[in-house]
């Protein structure tokens, strides 16, 4: 019983594996076949997954990783999550700006506040740790949507909700901004979820070249605009910078913040390995 119950668990966590290392979802077929097991046993664990909130199905029967993963995963390796990562960078930013800092991370097409820095005379607070907001109308949400694929983005933009005046909706000028960020590295938000607050935000990049979540100021327009929006810009990239993974080896955080990205439909960076435990697998 023990050695099925290990074989199980095994075979389920190849899965989990399998997934969080693709960046489009998967169907049932296309599962079986890169983990060499038959349908009926990858479609079981699936199932189970599901209802236990570590995967999820969408309408058309295709799978992929869920949120929770990442959340457990998280909370198992705290001396290598981002947020324990960024917290001197987030401090040195926050003293030489005065400006409220924030740490985020994209889920799905939100923005999902992992740490936050506040100043010392803020603003009326427009965000909270652990809270989330359309990610197309805060600065360090469009910083990481810039380098989602262009198909990804195609769809995104067709369904802009407005927070204000100041959100862009229209897809025309959503897609030539993601471009424009892409480009300069750096994005912007003035007034697009909150009147009379601007963001500036820069991409967090892991070892691999993916973005692992973005980094930025916000404050008053009066504070972040005109001569000082230059300074700004620069001191936000440098913190980006020094955020960013400079050595060949994935950090723990990296691998871990990779699945909320999987909906992502930029081609992954290799192909996605069979669990040598499962080659012989059956049912």
């Amino acid at each position: 019983m023990r050695s099925s119950m290990n074989n199980t668990l095994v075979k389920g966590l190849c899965l989990l594996e399998v997934l969080a290392r693709r960046s489009e979802s998967m169907g049932v077929s296309e599962l079986a076949a890169t983990v060499a097991m038959p349908k009926s046993g990858v479609h079981r664990l699936l199932q189970a997954l599901v209802e236990e909130r570590y995967v999820e199905q969408s309408g058309s029967g295709r799978y992929r990783v869920a949120i929770k993963l990442w959340e457990v995963a998280s909370a198992a390796l705290p001396g290598f999550d981002l947020r324990r990562h960024a917290v001197a960078a987030m401090s040195l930013l926050a003293d030489a700006t005065g400006e409220s800092v924030h740490l985020s991370v994209l889920d799905e097409r939100d923005v999902v506040y992992v740490h936050k820095l506040e100043a010392e005379s803020p603003m009326r607070a427009y965000s909270q740790i652990g809270g989330r907001v359309p990610a197309h109308c805060v600065a360090t949400g469009k910083a990481m949507l810039a380098f989602k694929g262009p198909r990804w983005l195609a769809a995104m933009s067709t369904g802009l909700a407005p927070a204000t005046v100041n959100t862009i909706t229209d897809a025309r000028v959503f897609l030539a901004q993601m471009a424009k960020i892409r480009a300069q590295g750096y994005a912007t938000n003035h007034g697009e979820w909150r009147l009379g607050v601007d963001g500036i935000a820069a991409p967090i990049f892991g070892a691999a070249g993916t973005v692992i979540g973005a980094i930025g100021v916000s404050g008053p327009v009066s504070r972040l605009g005109g001569e000082r929006h230059e300074r700004l810009v620069t001191q936000v990239m440098d913190a980006s910078q020094t955020l960013s993974t400079t050595s060949g080896t994935v950090p723990p955080h990296a691998l871990l913040l990779s699945v909320t990205n999987h909906w992502s439909d930029a081609a992954p960076g290799g192909d996605v390995p069979v669990c040598d435990e499962l080659s012989d697998a059956t049912a």
